[in-house]
């Protein structure tokens, strides 16, 4: 047993799917408080004023009281040490950018001991985050110095190392309002929106549409310009060259003054714009030059005007920020550098990670600002006078939306130069004096086509409207109605699961779909084995959703998988419950009786969609009681049809399936289907006919014939296709 100032963690779980606490993932964790069991946190001197001085966001925090302070209230008037460390994670979490805000705590048999459990977006950073929690609750007990800021810093550095993007992510959040199912692919941002056959990728700003030539185009400029002009789409005329003396005598021909930036560049990098001398020329052809992957630079005609990104999803516009020439202005006293960080870098939306919109200005580290430094006759540590105007950055500040005001024929310019280009997502920069008149009117061009886009210039602008940008790209990758769902079957018991769920997926494919099916037995595709290993774990789950060639999917589960890791899928369209197994099997796992297992058996039952139906044994009481917990339909199964249960159910209208006479019956208020004879099947099959009425019912649900239901359950070899030696 611990002692009165210390809580052990007995414990640390990572549950990845739908589990006993919610729909999400969280981190599940055993703690033993010891002898904090007997003192709540009203009987811990200056704790309440400790932990609210270092954390004032604890007022957010609603809990069981269900409003603003709820937290502080029960902090106040006394709650136990667990509850406190699963409110302290949470808010570290969010102070290190993290949003979350689900979390429980209970108490369970054993004194002193408690099950708590926080949402996570990342395992390593909610680990952290629990460590960083423990600690801080610790101090806050013991009276001792806590680093907060520290702490913040580390756990902030591993939400922008394990993270989803902040543009990423808000593609995955638009795709969860659409209740679209996401995975992440790659501890990077290649994330899969959607199930199996129905899926679709995105990486950032790409996506499995997005055509490798188009990117590819996209970073020729010279390419692109020649196939936008050749299109009618307005683009300053210049022509690439390979040496700074080449390049002075084209910015003669055009005209000064030019911009000159790499021939195979991205994003703004290597641009230098309002060049007007030899001198000039030569320096910003030595930054493009090396920017670039080739000597090759493009000389073009500088366009006047202020530089505007339009975001192209599809065919269209969806959003348009408007950009802003950089100054400071001198005081007489401070250095260009200094002048950069007091009137420039002390903007919110400048920072190094990738939260930030806008990056830091340090002018020694960037040619293009030495270039305009050097032209004005200064230098980084120049001094400038009192009032005096310093131009730092011509271009690469994109911040403003603009989005309501782009010209209709500004639209279906840029529209078309990323279909041109050959880009479902592009980010078209150009440049006019007004982004509500069309180009030709003020000598308006395109400069640059971008693949791979940011998008944290319009999901949070400096100023004007953020715009739901991720929102445009689902709907781009999926239609009204799609959800990128597949039909998913969960079956969860011991004795008839693993049976039920390959009669399950020999009945989908007979139905002329590719089914895997994951059970404790492997992992099948088409009824083939192609591993022998246990199905019934997380990974082995995802394997199915993940393949591309898979149309309906079957997973077995059992209560020790989902206290363990959680059910492989967010939700199904069928949900089977074959019996709630034995308290024995986990009560390890601090679940000690049955009332503790229904709700752990439950889960298989809360992730049935509002159009599936779940799939019980009327002849369990336990199992039958689930009925009550589905938001879709209710299908009884029993081998003896005058089960009062079953019989209800099918007088109300319910759909049913018993045995008669041997004979598998399906049956929906006076209506009656007879299916087969049990001695149909192989021997084996037949010895656990609840197996087959769960399967048949599953079947019934999925809409499949009842010829082909029929036919599946008689085919049916439990021997199968083994998978070769």
């Amino acid at each position: 047993m611990t002692n009165k100032k210390d809580i052990a963690i007995l414990r640390v779980n990572h549950l990845r799917g739908p589990n006993i606490w919610t729909y999400r993932p969280v981190i599940e964790t055993w703690l033993d408080i010891g002898e904090l069991e007997e003192c709540p946190s009203n009987k811990l001197p200056g704790l309440y004023e400790r932990l609210t001085a270092w954390l004032p966001g604890l007022i957010e925090h609603r809990c069981g009281v269900g409003e603003r302070g709820g937290f502080l209230e029960r902090l106040r008037d006394g709650t136990w040490s667990g509850h406190i460390l699963e409110h302290i994670v949470l808010e570290l979490q969010n102070l290190a950018g993290m949003k979350t805000g689900f979390g429980k705590t209970r108490s369970t048999a054993d004194h002193g001991i408690y099950k708590m459990a926080f949402r996570t977006r990342d395992e390593t950073v909610g680990r952290a985050a629990l460590q960083a929690g423990h600690a801080l609750l610790m101090s806050a007990i013991n009276d001792t110095p806590f680093d907060l800021q520290a702490k913040v810093d580390e756990l902030t550095e591993l939400v922008d190392r394990y993270c989803l993007g902040p543009s990423t992510g808000h593609i995955v959040d638009a795709a969860t309002d659409r209740r679209i199912p996401s995975i992440r692919l790659t501890e990077g941002n290649l994330v899969q929106l959607g199930h199996g056959s129905a899926q679709r990728r995105i990486w950032t700003a790409e996506t499995d549409r997005t055509s490798a030539i188009g990117e590819s185009i996209a970073s020729d400029k010279d390419l692109t310009k020649t196939l936008l002009a050749s299109c009618g789409v307005p683009v300053p005329e210049g022509s690439v060259v390979r040496s700074a003396a080449a390049a002075w005598e084209e910015a003669q021909d055009i005209g000064l003054p030019v911009a000159i930036k790499p021939v195979d560049g991205n994003h703004g990098r290597g641009v230098s714009l309002n060049l007007m001398s030899e001198a000039d020329v030569h320096a910003a052809y030595a930054i493009a030059a090396e920017e670039g992957d080739s000597s090759a630079v493009l000389v073009e005609r500088f366009i006047p005007g202020n530089e505007h990104r339009l975001l192209v999803v599809g065919s269209k516009v969806v959003a348009a920020a408007k950009g802003e020439s950089l100054w400071v202005v001198g005081d007489g006293t401070s250095t260009v550098t200094q002048l950069c960080d007091s009137q420039i870098n002390i903007d919110p939306r400048r920072g190094n990670s990738e939260e930030f919109p806008l990056s830091p200005v340090v002018p020694a580290e960037s040619d293009e600002v030495m270039l305009d430094l050097k032209r004005q006759g200064l230098t980084p540590d120049s001094v400038p006078q009192a009032g005096q105007k310093v131009l730092i950055q011509l271009n690469g500040n994109v911040a403003d939306d603009v989005t309501d005001e782009v010209h209709p024929d500004v639209a279906h310019v840029a529209a078309l130069a990323a279909r041109v280009v050959g880009l479902d997502i592009a980010g078209i920069d150009l440049v006019c004096e007004d982004i509500s008149r069309p180009l030709e009117e003020q000598r308006g061009a395109i400069i640059e086509v971008n693949s791979s886009p940011g998008l944290l210039a319009h999901i949070k602008p400096a100023q004007g409207e953020p715009r739901n940008v991720g929102k445009a790209i689902v709907e781009h990758l999926f239609a009204e109605g799609e959800t990128g769902r597949i039909p998913l079957v969960g079956v969860t018991g011991t004795t008839d699961a693993a049976l039920a769920a390959r009669l399950v997926g020999t009945v989908l494919n007979l139905a002329g779909k590719h089914v895997g099916v994951a059970n404790r037995e492997g992992l099948f595709l088409d009824g083939r084995q192609v591993t022998a290993q246990d199905g019934t774990r997380f990974d082995a789950g995802q394997r199915l959703l993940i393949n591309r060639t898979v149309q309906a999917a079957v997973f077995e589960s059992n209560a020790r998988t989902i206290l363990t890791e959680g059910l492989p899928y967010d939700r199904c369209l069928v949900g089977i419950v074959t019996d709630m197994g034995s308290v024995a099997d986990v009560a390890d796992l601090y679940v000690r009786d049955d009332d503790a297992l229904y709700n752990v058996v439950r889960s298989q039952v809360d992730v049935v969609l509002s159009d599936g139906a779940a799939v019980l044994d009327a002849a369990d009481e336990r199992v039958a009681a689930l009925a009550e917990l589905s938001d879709g339909a209710v299908l009884f199964y029993a081998q003896d049809e005058a089960n009062a249960t079953l019989a209800a159910h099918r007088a109300g209208g319910g759909r049913v399936a018993f045995v008669r006479n041997h004979h598998i019956v399906l049956a929906q208020g006076s209506e009656e289907v007879p299916l087969l004879g049990i001695d149909k099947v192989k021997p084996a099959t037949a010895a656990q006919p609840n197996a087959l009425l769960a399967a048949a019912l599953a079947g019934w649900a999925l809409d499949v014939p009842t010829d082909l239901i029929c036919a599946g359950l008689r085919t049916f070899d439990p021997a199968g296709k083994k998978k070769k030696a």
